[in-house]
């Protein structure tokens, strides 16, 4: 396993991690100040500022990209299902604008979350279905643009509104079933605040091996989570094995970025040089 103890050099921030303390060209300014030589920025950030205006600020600051967040929220009734797949399709061009090494899918659950306006369901077995049907579609798209997509498996709480692949497991066999030849083209967005409490992951892992380990994302479960979504905390704070999740991927050949993603009402409280300060600490110590 990587010695992260001395630099920071495979830290990369995913800029959700500092969303309310400014907008993109500001979070790039301070990784520059930092020494953060990566980020995954979002899409409604990148839109904030606009598409040419972003591509400009990660190209003079230097910076890599370790992804892009997010596409997916694949679901939703036949009404939106252009929405949906356009949508895809935007996110693809803007990554490659951007120069990013793959998109993040997050697939969506049940259609009036994903795609609000969507006629209510309960039913879930459709809705992975449809998530099926629709990376496959998205598949062919990306490959035009030579862009991988990366499944982020979401925690089991997020099934309903946010991702009804929730395990390893799940998003591997979409891999498997879409993409036999492991061309690169389709692999798994693996976040240990999702992962972390499943007893199938250390084999999955190993299953998944070097070609379908596009991203790895670190944070901590706090106990008690006051917030499913807005209280994850900073790494060492909770109770994630996070050393044995990285050597895990590690093991299998990943030699990436581990990103920082802290979705936290408490941290976008603080300034964000006191937050990136506390990510290198930790990333040196923790991570």
């Amino acid at each position: 396993m990587r010695d992260f103890s001395s630099d920071h050099r495979w830290l990369s921030l995913n800029t959700a991690t500092v969303r309310k303390q400014g907008d993109l060209v500001a979070i790039i300014d301070a990784c520059a100040r930092h020494g953060i030589r990566a980020i995954d920025p979002w899409r409604d950030q990148v839109a904030a500022i606009g598409l040419d205006r972003a591509v400009r600020a990660v190209r003079d600051a230097g910076l890599e990209l370790s992804g892009y967040c997010r596409g997916g929220m694949f679901t939703s009734d036949a009404a939106h299902r252009i929405e949906a797949r356009d949508d895809n399709r935007r996110a693809v061009d803007e990554a490659k604008a951007l120069g990013a090494p793959c998109i993040v899918l997050v697939v969506g659950g049940l259609p009036q979350y994903s795609r609000p306006g969507s006629a209510a369901s309960k039913d879930i077995v459709a809705a992975r279905t449809q998530v099926h049907d629709a990376i496959a579609e998205m598949l062919e798209y990306a490959k035009g643009a030579s862009m991988p997509l990366a499944i982020e498996p979401l925690h089991p709480a997020y099934a309903a509104d946010r991702a009804c692949v929730n395990t390893t497991k799940q998003a591997l066999d979409i891999c498997d079933e879409l993409d036999p030849q492991r061309t690169g083209a389709l692999g798994v967005a693996l976040d240990v605040y999702h992962i972390w409490w499943d007893p199938e992951l250390m084999p999955q892992i190993a299953r998944a091996g070097k070609d379908r380990l596009l991203a790895f994302h670190v944070c901590d479960w706090l106990v008690p989570t006051k917030d499913i979504l807005n209280d994850r905390g900073m790494m060492g704070d909770g109770v994630i094995d996070i050393k044995s999740a990285r050597s895990a991927v590690e093991a299998q050949g990943f030699a990436g970025y581990s990103e920082i993603e802290i979705f936290s009402s408490d941290w976008w409280a603080r300034p964000m040089d006191e937050v990136l300060r506390t990510c290198i600490e930790r990333h040196r110590t923790v991570v």
